[in-house]
């Protein structure tokens, strides 16, 4: 055990890339989840079905298949990615998926008595998403998201297939070193568990701020019926 705890500058070094993937691949996943989600409510029947095509195609592929196929068959035809945005990427494209749904859903939760408001008061359409729908609906996906948040951090731990050193590089590094196996998945269980927890801890606070701005007292907040859990992301 003493073997791995001298190794904990590397442990750090992995702990940092590990969350720099996860905040590059967030943002990447949250502006696709809410691109792709707004589409999926339009009118536009063109429109949605460019949001099944992106839900359904990156919902239904592997985390790592499309990491392989950024990192290794894209630079064949000329289209050369870094590692680090190979993973980001290929992240974003599968948990932005499950995103959409939850934004899809969550606008669709919001209860029909608010849209008819909207349509009595005269609000354009832009205006009844921006000022009345979109707010209410935040705070429908926020729990959600929190959940596929941390599915992305725990599946950055494939990243080291494509020669990122990650926590989970490092830690087979300090295994091969040592020999300390027990010990070394140890230390990187518990760097993965206070990183999930600071994440939520994230989104609760975000959450209250949501509550708060709304003028409503904290509860607990129905998931909608649509929206994905994050299962099967890392694929």
């Amino acid at each position: 055990m003493g073997e791995v705890l001298d190794s904990y500058q590397q442990l750090l070094q992995g702990a940092w890339i590990t969350i720099q993937l996860t905040v590059y691949g967030s943002v990447l996943a949250l502006v696709l989840a809410l691109v792709f989600g707004l589409a999926g409510t339009s009118r536009n029947r063109a429109v949605r079905a460019l949001n099944r095509v992106y839900v359904e195609f990156f919902r239904g592929t592997a985390t790592l298949v499309l990491m392989y196929w950024f990192f290794y068959a894209l630079p064949l035809i000329g289209l050369r990615f870094t590692p680090m945005a190979a993973a980001v990427i290929a992240l974003g494209l599968n948990v932005g998926a499950y995103g959409a749904e939850v934004v899809r859903g969550s606008i669709n939760a919001v209860p029909k008595a608010q849209h008819e408001a909207t349509i009595a008061l005269n609000f354009t359409p832009v205006q009844r998403m921006r000022r009345v729908l979109l707010p209410q609906a935040v705070a429908l996906m926020l729990p959600p998201f929190g959940n596929l948040l941390i599915e992305l951090m725990k599946g950055s731990a494939i990243v080291s297939l494509i020669t990122i050193g990650d926590l989970t590089f490092r830690a087979k590094q300090i295994q091969s070193s040592t020999g300390e196996t027990l010990w070394t998945y140890v230390a990187i269980l518990v760097i993965y568990f206070v990183i999930a927890q600071l994440l939520q801890l994230l989104v609760r606070y975000a959450e209250r701020r949501v509550d708060r701005m709304l003028g409503r007292r904290p509860s607990a907040k129905a998931v909608p019926a649509t929206a994905g859990t994050g299962a099967g992301v890392t694929g």
